[in-house]
């Protein structure tokens, strides 16, 4: 892709699936990738060492691609504005600038609405929403200190347009994702920073393996993709490359849905009207 090799990157949720792959992707691109992470919330020791694994499998990766990037780890909650001031500052201390930002880190919550637990909605929307908006306002206000240009893909979700029940905290995070992506992107397009994001159909990564390695699940999946497959990491990570390069120069504000046509809605695929 034109106009990443040489550039520094922010990864958010970097320990596996889509940001994994987009780091990766990355660095094989020539970019020096900070890799983001947090630990279990919960603090399971067994889960915290499993995510830090996948990071530095990550970090390996990436080390090794033959553009002869560099990959490091940060550690911080991208919901605690003190915690993404750390890790900017750390970047840049390590790379000395930050040219690209991947707002990838979210938590989903499997509840029915009417029972979902208010502390569990407002977490849910303070990583997801809350967290892309911290990032993306350090990484605007270095851009602007430094007068240089810049872009930001946030990773968002096919179901900023399609209701998700029993996931409302989600949907609602991935909602305004949408508009935080058009607001900024209108806000600063003539200071030379551009915003985007990717909105992710199925995708197999390692959280899904409980629908990915069931026929019947998969089968209930992919009946709704006009693909009738899901996708995979790596098509997030080519989006989002071509997205953050300067083969997109001219696109801000929009959201690309890489889903199969899942949002092409494939159940009114044969006649449904009364003619």
């Amino acid at each position: 892709m034109n106009g990443l090799q040489g550039k520094t990157a922010i990864v958010t949720g970097g320990s596996s699936g889509i940001g994994q792959a987009i780091a990766v992707r990355l660095g094989n691109e020539g970019v020096d990738v900070a890799i983001n992470f947090v630990g279990a919330l919960e603090g399971a020791e067994a889960t915290r060492e499993a995510i830090e694994a996948g990071v530095r499998a990550c970090v390996d990766e990436v080390n090794s691609c033959p553009a002869s990037s560099r990959a490091i780890v940060v550690e911080a909650d991208v919901s605690d504005e003190a915690a993404v001031q750390r890790m900017f500052k750390e970047v840049r201390a390590e790379f000395g600038s930050v040219d690209l930002l991947v707002n990838n880190a979210g938590i989903q919550i499997a509840q029915d609405s009417d029972q979902l637990d208010t502390d569990a909605f407002d977490r849910v929307l303070a990583v997801n929403l809350r967290g892309s908006f911290l990032c993306a306002r350090e990484q605007i206000r270095h851009l602007l200190d430094e007068d240089r240009s810049g872009a930001i893909v946030n990773i968002s979700s096919v179901h900023q347009l399609i209701p998700k029940p029993k996931f409302l905290a989600y949907s609602v995070s991935k909602g305004g994702m949408q508009n935080l992506t058009r607001t900024l992107a209108l806000e600063y397009a003539g200071r030379r920073i551009r915003v985007n994001g990717i909105g992710p159909g199925a995708t197999v990564t390692p959280i899904n393996r409980s629908w990915i390695d069931d026929p019947v699940k998969r089968e209930l999946v992919t009946a709704h993709i006009p693909m009738n497959r899901a996708g995979d990491a790596e098509e997030m990570a080519a989006a989002a490359a071509f997205l953050l390069s300067e083969e997109a120069a001219y696109i801000t504000g929009q959201t690309l849905f890489v889903d199969g046509g899942l949002t092409l809605f494939a159940d009114f695929r044969g006649t449904w009207s009364s003619e």
